[in-house]
């Protein structure tokens, strides 16, 4: 299993869920992952279960500081960047009538600031021909009331997306995002609602999809091994939604 043999891998948002899954299978595949999150008590429980070439980091992407943290780390260790994945994001819903300013400074510090501003400090240490890919969502092309904040956050990425895919377009680096659907990770533990909200929230979701259940996060891993992987060497620019049919019926 070496279809990232050698290849260094920066992750966002990997302690847990998706970008987890992703490390886990980046290693199996040869890659030297570097594992960033937020929470140094979770990148710690994550250290003691992996195996191969990894280093964990501190960051927390909302912050401009942490993000030239992230990349110096990674260079310092590592060299050069072959793969950037900004996955880390939240999903707090919230009804229109209730939006705050918080609210909305919060989604965008993380899931939009963040990301660009990773990739502005990374670009020079990606190498030619690198593969920079996005955790976005198919709530930018359906509606799901509470979440329209996040809604618009994940809609702006695919937007930065299809810039950006311009811009790198004369060194080869290939820009990508992956959408996901109802995924079983964690995030939605993290909404701040009522356990049974939450498991009534996963059963609506579940019977809307054709396939009538959850994904997994190593179902959404296995997209990302693709996309970073010379198997999609001609796939640039797309959004790929990984959500069991949901946003195509």
């Amino acid at each position: 299993m070496s279809k990232l043999k050698n290849k260094v891998a920066v992750i966002t948002g990997a302690n847990s869920g998706i970008g987890l899954a992703t490390a886990k299978l980046y290693l199996k595949e040869g890659a030297k992952v570097v594992i960033s999150g937020r929470r140094q008590e979770a990148l710690d429980e994550v250290a003691e279960d992996l195996t191969g070439d990894f280093i964990t980091v501190l960051a927390d992407v909302s912050k401009a500081e942490d993000n030239v943290h992230l990349i110096n780390k990674t260079t310092n260790a590592y060299g050069n960047i072959d793969i950037l994945f900004l996955n880390a994001g939240i999903a707090p819903p919230t009804p229109t009538t209730e939006i705050s300013e918080a609210h909305y400074d919060e989604i965008f510090n993380i899931n939009v600031k963040g990301p660009i501003l990773a990739i502005k400090e990374a670009l020079p240490h990606i190498n030619d021909n690198g593969t920079i890919l996005f955790t976005s969502s198919i709530v930018s092309k359906k509606g799901f009331d509470g979440l329209g904040v996040y809604s618009a956050s994940k809609g702006a990425i695919r937007s930065f997306a299809r810039v950006l895919t311009s811009e790198v377009k004369s060194r080869g680096i290939r820009v990508n995002a992956i959408a996901p659907g109802p995924i079983d990770t964690p995030i939605y533990g993290k909404m701040g609602l009522p356990q049974e909200v939450v498991e009534d929230m996963g059963k609506g979701f579940a019977a809307q999809v054709p396939l009538g259940r959850f994904g997994t996060s190593e179902e959404v891993a296995k997209t990302a091994l693709f996309l970073a992987s010379d198997d999609a060497s001609y796939i640039n620019g797309i959004e790929l939604e990984v959500d069991g049919g949901l946003s195509q019926i």
